[in-house]
Parts: C-alpha cells; structure tokens; sequence
C-alpha cells in the first residue's frame, strides 16, 4: 500500500525547513522532497565568499537560534551548517535526491509525480523558491557576444576573472558584492538601470527587518508611516562593499545598447571590449512543476490568500517573496508564515476528515 501523506513539502531549503517545523508541532504525516543531493537548500550553491547582512541571532528559524558567527555575519559555510544540523535537530523526514516533475489533483487526492516515482497526499505546500530560474535580461546580439557570459547563480570567486575586462550588470546586492571582489583582480564596470544608493554603514539586516515590521503593521492598521524614519537606500555596506568604496570602483554607468562580437555598444554608439559579463539580475519564482493545476498565473505569481492558493484547495505557497507573506524570503521571517500555513492545514484537514463523515 502506498503511504498517503497529510501534506508533502516540495523544497529542502530555509522555508521547506521551517514548514517542516511546524507540521511536525502539529503531529502531521508529512515528508519534504528535495531535489538537491545535500542539505542547505540553494545556500551551497551561492558564491564562495557570500555573507549575511544579519547576525547570527537575527537570522534564524524557528525553535533554534543560529550558532553564533566568528565574524560580524555568518558565512554561507556556516549557513549551510546550520541548516543541516536543524534538519538534523527535529529528524525532519526528506528524501533527497528527488526531482518533482508535476503536481496534479485527482479525487480529492494530490498527485505528486517525481523521477523516483509518485507521491500522494492530501495538501502540498510548495517551497521551491526562485535559485534555479534565473533571470538574464535580453539583449540584442547577446547571441554573438564570443566572451564568457554566466549568472550570479554559477559565480563562485574571481579567480576565473583575473586581468579581464569584466561587465557586471544588476543594481541589486549581488551585483554589489560580486564587484567588490571582482574589480580586486580585473577591470569592472557596473551597470545599472538607474543610480544605486547606499545605506548607512551602521544599517544592516536588523535595522532593515525592523522597519520594514513597522511598514507592515502600519499597513495592517490602515496607518500612515512617517517616511523619514526609513533610511533610503538598496546597498547594505558589508565589509566587502565598503572596502570597494574606499578602492574608489563603486561607480555605475546606465546600460549598453547591445552586444557585438568582442563586447557592448553604448547609447553614444560607442563600442567597448569585453572579456566577461556577469549578470546579477534576479530569479523568478520555480512555479513549473504547478502546471498540471492549471492556475491562473500573473508576473510570475499565482494567486493566494496569504500563502493558500485561491484556486486550489490543498495547496500552499511559502516562501516566494512578499506575496506569500511579510518578507517570507528571509530566514528570520519564513518562520511566521510557516507556522500559519501549518495551522491552515491543520484545519484543512480536520474539516475535510468531519465532511466525508457526514
């Protein structure tokens, strides 16, 4: 007989993690599928120098706080650790290496089909968040570009780079990071949709988290928050990033009008030789294995009532960003929507369980 779970969590990573945590609370049947080959979720395959913008205790999921760091924020090493060893902690169930190839509901039943064969379950909660889609602007002529191209998501040092001639393009703090090293062993230029600005150097991932707290409850109460109270900025200034500033290579340019052969033509029609370009651009949401669903999908986004898919009962989406949840992207804010989805499924179940008995 095959094992009909309550719920299956599609993901191994931070929010599947903290799911997992409260399903188990709950007492519920349940099993992650995970489709890398080790614990950590996307962390280990970030690049290798990647820090948080947070403390240890300011970076945690529920039940137990990360070990304290040796240096001001943990390392991706040291994230990677920490969540092995909490998946170890409450003997959370995953069986790895499995790839989801589609959910599907037949009879009041979900469907779960994989590379190791098919799951079932009574709800899903998706956790597959956004590191294996990558997002790569298009440009004209990127097809001819003979020098290397990669994304954020196959950077791993700069080594690679050294006495190049290296594009790197995303305002965002990948792109900062990325060029703060880069630029050490070759010649970078930073491109960006528009100017970037930076925060203090005395803000980081607590002071963001706080404030962006303060805007949801203000929007929750229907109140207005006094806007010169937030600081302004998109660059958190950790140690790397303000090492660049002091080398003087913080500087962005507005973006190229098109690749050729051996590099980028400007807006002035300009041409400049590029070695590399490497793009931090961002990821979109990994949605694809939902299309047996058939849901109405907008931007990426499907659309949910907090983390509960509207249009399919029995199924959740934690993780995702902002539309599933008050900064549910975050290792200290997954936690929150965790624990509601958990107890919505939960009641999910009971009311589903008293109905075939009526």
């Amino acid at each position: 007989m095959q094992t009909l779970y309550d719920t299956i969590v599609i993901g191994g990573g931070q929010s599947a993690l903290a799911c997992a945590y409260y399903l188990r609370r709950e007492k519920l049947a349940y099993v992650l599928l995970d489709d890398q080959p080790v614990p950590g979720g996307s962390w280990s395959c970030y690049w290798d120098s990647l820090t948080l913008f947070s403390p240890a205790a300011f970076s945690s999921l529920p039940g137990w706080l990360m070990p304290e760091s040796e240096r001001e924020f943990p390392s991706r090493d040291e994230v990677v650790a920490y969540l092995t060893q909490y998946e170890n902690r409450y003997s959370i169930p995953v069986e790895r290496p499995v790839r989801v190839q589609e959910v599907c509901f037949q009879e009041g039943v979900f469907e779960i089909r994989t590379d190791k064969g098919t799951y079932h379950s009574r709800t899903v909660i998706s956790a597959t968040g956004s590191f294996q889609q990558p997002f790569i602007p298009e440009y004209a002529g990127a097809d001819t570009f003979r020098g290397t191209q990669l994304h954020s998501a196959q950077y791993r040092n700069p080594e690679p780079f050294q006495g190049k001639k290296v594009l790197l393009v995303g305002g965002g703090n990948s792109g900062a990071q990325i060029l703060a090293e880069v630029s050490k062993v070759a010649n970078t230029k930073w491109v960006t949709l528009e100017e970037v600005t930076f925060l203090p150097d005395d803000v980081d991932g607590r002071v963001l988290f706080d404030q962006a707290s303060a805007r949801y409850y203000a929007l929750q109460k229907g109140q207005d928050l006094d806007a010169t109270q937030l600081n302004v900025g998109n660059i958190v200034m950790v140690p790397p990033v303000k090492e660049a500033r002091d080398r003087g290579v913080l500087h962005t340019v507005r973006p190229f009008v098109r690749f050729y052969a051996e590099g980028v033509e400007w807006p002035d029609g300009t041409k400049e030789k590029m070695d590399a370009v490497i793009w931090c651009t961002g990821f979109r949401n990994v949605l694809g294995h939902l299309e047996c669903l058939h849901l109405q999908e907008e931007a990426g986004k499907i659309p949910v009532k907090g983390t509960r898919a509207l249009e399919q009962p029995g199924l959740w989406l934690v993780g995702y960003g902002s539309w599933t949840g008050f900064a549910s992207a975050t290792l200290i804010a997954v936690g929150r929507t965790a624990r509601q989805t958990a107890a919505e499924i939960r009641d999910y179940l009971s009311s589903e369980s008293k109905a075939a008995k009526v």
